[in-house]
Order: C-alpha cells, then sequence, then structure tokens
C-alpha cells in the first residue's frame, strides 16, 4: 500500500467466530496483495460488536494506527431486534472515524434472516471473505487519500 504509513488495527466479535474469521481471513490476503506487510496489522477480539466502538475509539486515540478495522454478525437472536444492535455498532463506529480522525472500516454485517445451518454458516462465510476484502481494499484507498490531501489550516475566515 503505497502512501500508507504506520499499521492498521483489526477488531474482531467472538460471536459466530466462524463466520466472522472468514472477514479476518479475506482482509489479510488483499491487504498482503496490497503491498502491505502482515507484520504491521495488529488483530484483537472482543466478545461482540456492541464491544468494537470502544476497543475502535482506544486503538485509533492511540496514535499508533493508520486505520482501524471492525467485523461482526450480529444475528436476530429473537429476544431483540438485532437491526438496533448493528445500528448502534456502526454509528458508535462512525463516531470514533469523526471524532478521531483515524478511518474505521466496517466488517459489520446484520444479515436479514439467519439461522446456524450448514448451508447459511457457508454462505455468510463467503460473503465475509468478500466483504474483508472490500474492506481492505476501502482502507488502503481512504488511507492514502487523507495522506495525499495535505490540508493547511484555515485562515482569514
Amino acid at each position: 500500500m503505497s502512501g500508507v504509513s504506520g499499521r492498521i488495527a483489526f477488531v474482531q466479535a467472538r460471536w459466530h467466530e466462524e463466520i466472522v474469521d472468514r472477514g479476518r481471513v479475506g482482509f489479510a490476503g488483499e491487504i498482503a496483495a496490497l503491498d502491505f506487510d502482515d507484520d504491521r496489522v495488529d488483530y484483537f477480539t472482543v466478545p461482540g460488536a456492541f464491544e468494537l466502538p470502544l476497543h475502535a475509539q482506544r486503538l485509533a486515540e492511540s496514535g499508533r494506527y493508520a486505520a482501524v478495522v471492525c467485523a461482526a454478525l450480529v444475528v436476530d437472536g429473537g429476544i431483540y431486534r438485532h437491526e438496533f444492535v448493528v445500528s448502534t455498532v456502526l454509528d458508535g463506529l462512525m463516531r470514533v472515524q469523526l471524532d478521531t480522525g483515524v478511518p474505521v472500516c466496517s466488517v459489520v454485517l446484520a444479515p436479514h434472516q439467519f439461522q446456524g445451518r450448514p448451508e447459511h454458516v457457508e454462505f455468510f462465510g463467503r460473503h465475509f471473505v468478500e466483504k474483508g476484502i472490500e474492506a481492505a481494499r476501502a482502507c488502503a484507498v481512504t488511507v492514502a487519500s487523507l495522506n495525499a490531501l495535505q490540508l493547511q489550516p484555515v485562515t482569514g475566515m
């Protein structure tokens, strides 16, 4: 990834880890294909999606990372509205990037229907690989474009 210095943090939830981990695999493969050394990516796990924004915030505020990528699968557990959970998580991740200026890319998905049947696990596993690849590309482009901006402070307003 030309034009990208520093490190990248990849944080993933442990819920449905066998599926979410496929997002990490897709991300790692694509980031390597973009000539970004895997030893410059730090991988973290958290219990669930709800913990992602706080971890992303701490990592972004550390000054160590050029970007943070978060991954989770939020499913309808039948007890609560999973749309509320994913909306809260994504709003939190957006706030982190706006408050810190560090890009936060998302591989947080909330499928309309998910059951733990083998065909769903296989389908969403493949989908997470693709989303991990997309996140790596978005991360690379966003970090490079932000680095290229080299904005000067506005004066005389």
